[in-house]
């Protein structure tokens, strides 16, 4: 009896196991479902305010380009000055001495040195110079590398200015393997040179095959007409000259 007890026992156990388990799984599933039903509404909630935020992001990127399209920044000219008209002055001096740019008054909105004043000689402020117009900055651009002393640069941010650093190696790398490329922005732009396909175009065409090939269709069938009609002048000929000799029947008479 005992025996008979300890089974029924260990069944029981068994059983109520077996459902306290399965009361389990079914509690979470439902805790699970439930969750998610109610997470969905906030995950979509975040996707819409991750979406807004990088249109914001693009917006205050457009925002702070734009602001700076009209920049430049001058470097390596004497901090002699004591305002900014007398600033003005020297760079309006130094542009049109080496570069034969004048630069008047009213094609600057803005000039003025970036940082605050320190006593180290021989370092001096970079200068944040804006122009009215565009033009003018791209035409100071253009013959940047006339000036004799200074050194000039766009007006770029500190995040565009580290991507153009990591992207100085790639930069050289390119022009070592004879590729045209430069920096546009924070984007490199690589091309082919064209030197190169040009010689490789000189060898093709250094062949006779690839001459005659490259013929007009209008010239190769001129020459074949031109062959044609020799071939049919001497066929002619052929009969002529057979017409024209005596047979065996006009010799016996």
């Amino acid at each position: 009896m005992e025996d008979q007890f300890q089974l029924l026992f260990e069944k029981m156990r068994i059983e109520m196991k077996e459902q306290n388990t399965k009361l389990e799984e079914s509690l979470t599933n439902k805790i699970i479902n439930r969750i998610d039903e109610k997470l969905k509404p906030i995950l979509a909630e975040n996707e819409n305010l991750k979406l807004k935020v990088a249109t914001l992001e693009n917006e205050v990127e457009y925002l702070r380009r734009e602001k700076k399209e009209n920049n430049l920044v001058i470097f390596n000219l004497k901090e002699e000055e004591c305002s900014s008209t007398e600033l003005l002055q020297n760079v309006q001096r130094q542009c049109l001495a080496d570069l034969n740019i004048t630069l008047e008054k009213t094609e600057v909105n803005k000039i003025y040195r970036i940082g605050k004043p320190t006593k180290q000689e021989g370092k001096p402020r970079p200068i944040l110079i804006s122009f009215v117009n565009s033009w003018k900055k791209q035409e100071i651009l253009k013959n940047k590398r006339k000036f004799k002393q200074l050194f000039i640069s766009e007006d770029f941010s500190k995040e565009v200015l580290e991507k153009r650093k990591l992207l100085k190696l790639k930069l050289i790398e390119e022009l070592k393997n004879g590729k045209i490329a430069y920096l546009k922005y924070d984007q490199l732009i690589v091309k082919e040179n064209v030197s190169n396909t040009d010689k490789r175009k000189r060898e093709l065409s250094a062949s006779p095959q690839t001459e005659h090939m490259a013929q007009p269709k209008k010239q190769q069938a001129l020459l074949s007409s031109k062959t044609n009609r020799t071939n049919a002048f001497d066929m002619m000929r052929a009969r002529s000259n057979s017409l024209s000799k005596p047979t065996s029947s006009d010799k016996r008479s």
